[in-house]
């Protein structure tokens, strides 16, 4: 497999894909390590390297559902759609016109068909109803087709193999059909059907049978597929049990948020569609909830994505923090690795547990390959620890943070010049190792690409924080020395960025260093990133945002990967010219951080229109970078996941942006609001269960013509509320 065949998508999309999302509008459920991509029917159809499918540990366990009459029609569909909290996915259907010997047996628009799916530890349930409302007796007979096909997820995105595992014949007994393969790794993968309240005959992987309705009568029929790895084995379930256990589950996670319910019903859309795709996202894991970076594509850990969403969700759920640094401290690297770019103290950027990734054939079974998770780890923990005072989980990663610190100095800098740069290990591995990481996205300003170690602006503004927030962790734990030692760094580092990195000519700071240490002078979304972490020059921030917001970059929906004038801008490329919300989303935090409330107001404003034109509300990993249109919404990207992580967290991360901010429970629980604005759309926001430490406050704030004001309607606990204006 040569490196040319290999991730060259971009954030976390490996081989080149050969067939669009958007060919038909998909419906997604997800649970745990599973996930499972239907179309409107609720039909599993995977044509060429379509993604529909049942998945499992990067693996998809069922690449065929296919419920027909006996006649090969469909079915008519009505409807479909995800319940709000995406629990379950259901389906409304009519049954056409079935004749015999020329007579209309049964009218269309007679049978109603209504199909309840839920996906929950691991096995998907299927709730079929038929119920009769025409006048007559009618008999209808259906088949439902099964197929498994086992492909790895990097298969389904289009990588060829040259050999593959043994497929078994289909099994039958009674009413369960089981489906089987044994990989090249020796794993054997099982998917169990079982049908019930039905006496199906079965061939092969096809189930036939009749449904025998009188007037005004219903039946039920239940379907559930479950995923089996290894020795693991089948469970017996069952679909009302497995809804209420998902619907408990759900009422849990939600009380683990703040309440957060706004005057703008359709920005209430907005915020709730984003809190319940947050929760499909988030996996339970040993150490804690982790969100799964989106699906269908990156559905498990990766770093970076889960310290970003983290951050942005922190102050409206800080457990998510708290399970994303457990998580990543327990798989930080502590052994030189070339193969899966692991170094000491490094942080991890994804895990995958399919086939492909087990016998080598693609690095990703743990991999390394990330410049900037190591020094965001460490942003995040400081972050955690302000908003929360949690000093005891603090200590329990404490050797993890200094071992985060460590690998800055001893591996992060590959050439001794003070900044961080990475250089790829492996030919498999990424070739671009920061957010942007798709092969073209680092260039200088004649297009032509970066060589030898790069040194990215953002990352050395997050490496900037990640100093500055260890300071105050060696503080709070007594340790002076080290927190001095810490600042010194910070200070020098900003200084020296601040030489090496900005750009006159351009407005803004140059994109990266090459291994020449020659700066790319490109206009880029990541010199917004240098407010986000504090690095930049309050002289120099001013530029930034003039720069960022002015008509080359921004498109109406938000801030573009990069300007319009620039030599590579495409609006329809993944990293260079596409807009991606978490990315603006954290523009907004900087624009915040150094007084741009306007502005930060202004890209909120920009991904509120968009929502209002996209399906479910659901913010995607990104969209297209054109020009926005009157009347018209954004030109999506035909391979954004939908649902993705950190683009669920945009609303909250912007809302922190406008409103300026701040939570702190050390060494006492306080909230402060800098210079709050709102936008005209939103005249009052209501904040309930803010959490700081024990302490948890409900607070009202109101818009009014050249001001907004913060009224605290409810106070529990020892917390100060501070509005500074």
């Amino acid at each position: 497999m040569s490196h040319e065949e290999v991730i060259h998508i971009g954030e976390h999309a490996y081989v080149p894909a050969t067939s669009s999302r958007l060919d038909d509008r998909t419906l997604v459920l997800k649970h745990g390590n599973s996930f499972a991509v239907f179309d409107r029917f609720g039909d599993i159809h995977a044509l060429g390297h379509g993604e529909q499918g049942i998945y499992h540990q990067d693996t998809r366990f069922l690449s065929r559902l296919d419920l027909r009459l006996a006649d090969g029609r469909r079915p008519v569909l009505l409807n479909s759609t995800l319940k709000q909290d995406n629990s379950l996915l259901t389906v409304d259907l009519t049954i056409p016109e079935i004749h015999e010997d020329g007579r209309c047996m049964v009218p269309i628009d007679t049978v109603h068909v209504f199909r309840a799916k839920l996906l929950y530890q691991d096995i998907c349930y299927e709730h079929l109803r038929l119920c009769n409302y025409g006048e007559k007796a009618v008999s209808i007979p259906f088949t439902l087709s099964f197929d498994a096909d086992y492909a790895d997820i990097f298969e389904v995105r289009g990588k060829q193999r040259k050999t593959r595992g043994q497929l078994f014949p289909v099994g039958v007994q009674d009413q369960t059909i089981t489906l089987a393969y044994t990989g090249l790794d020796k794993i054997t993968r099982k998917t169990y059907i079982q049908l019930e309240n039905t006496n199906a005959v079965i061939r092969d992987a096809t189930a036939t049978f009749e449904v025998a309705l009188a007037p005004g009568e219903d039946k039920d029929i239940y379907v559930s597929i479950q995923c089996v790895v290894g020795e693991a084995q089948q469970a017996h379930g069952n679909y009302l049990d497995a809804l209420q256990a998902l619907s408990d589950e759900l009422e849990i996670a939600r009380s683990r948020y703040c309440a957060i319910h706004t005057s703008n019903e359709q920005f209430n859309d907005w915020l709730n569609r984003s809190q319940v795709d947050l929760n499909l996202l988030i996996s339970n894991t040993p150490h804690g909830p982790y969100p799964y970076a989106g699906v269908p594509w990156f559905s498990t850990p990766f770093g970076r994505d889960g310290l970003i969403t983290a951050l942005h969700a922190l102050w409206v759920n800080p457990e998510i923090a708290r399970g994303v640094l457990a998580y990543l401290a327990a798989n930080q690297a502590t052994d030189l690795d070339p193969e899966h770019e692991a170094e000491p103290g490094k942080i991890l950027h994804e895990t995958r547990g399919g086939e492909m990734s087990t016998l080598g054939e693609v690095p990703f079974a743990q991999y390394y390959g990330t410049i900037d998770a190591t020094p965001l780890f460490v942003v995040l923990a400081g972050a955690y620890y302000q908003h929360t005072g949690d000093r005891i989980f603090i200590e329990t990663i404490w050797p993890n943070i200094e071992a985060a610190l460590a690998w800055i100095d001893d591996y992060g800098d590959k050439d001794g010049d003070g900044f961080i740069e990475y250089a790829s290990q492996n030919a498999k591995g990424l070739s671009q190792q920061g957010w942007k990481d798709s092969d073209d996205s680092v260039f200088h300003a004649d297009g032509s690409p970066a060589h030898g170690a790069i040194a990215l602006c953002e990352v050395q503004g997050y490496v900037y924080d990640a100093w500055r927030q260890a300071e105050k962790l060696y503080l709070a734990l007594g340790k002076e020395t080290q927190a001095w030692n810490m600042k010194e760094k910070a200070e020098a580092m900003k200084k020296r960025f601040d030489k090496a990195f900005w750009c006159e000519e351009i407005g803004s700071y140059a994109l990266a260093l090459d291994g020449e240490k020659q700066p790319c002078r490109v206009q880029s979304s990541n010199a917004g990133h240098t407010l986000f972490s504090g690095i930049a020059s309050h002289q120099h921030a001013r530029r930034v945002v003039q720069t960022l917001m002015d008509k080359h970059n921004y498109s109406g929906w938000g801030i573009r990967t990069i300007a319009t004038q620039e030599t590579r801008y495409n609006p329809m490329s993944y990293h260079n010219g596409a807009v991606w919300p978490h990315d603006n989303a954290m523009i907004a935090l900087g624009f915040a951080r150094y007084g741009y409330h306007k502005e930060a107001t202004q890209l909120l404003t920009g991904l509120f229109d968009a929502s209002l034109f996209l399906h479910l509300r659901r913010m995607p990993e990104l969209f297209c970078g054109f020009l926005q249109r009157k009347g018209e919404g954004p030109t999506l990207y035909p391979l954004a996941c939908a649902p993705q992580a950190w683009a669920s967290t945009v609303p909250f991360a912007m809302m922190q942006a406008c409103l300026g901010l701040e939570i702190s429970n050390t060494p006492r629980a306080q909230v402060t609001f800098k210079n709050p604005h709102l936008p005209p759309w939103l005249h009052t926001l209501n904040i309930d269960n803010l959490r700081i430490g024990d302490a948890s406050i409900h607070v009202v704030i109101q818009r009014y013509d050249t001001d907004v004001g913060v009224n605290v309607l409810r106070r529990e606990g020892d917390v100060q509320v501070t509005v500074v204006k």
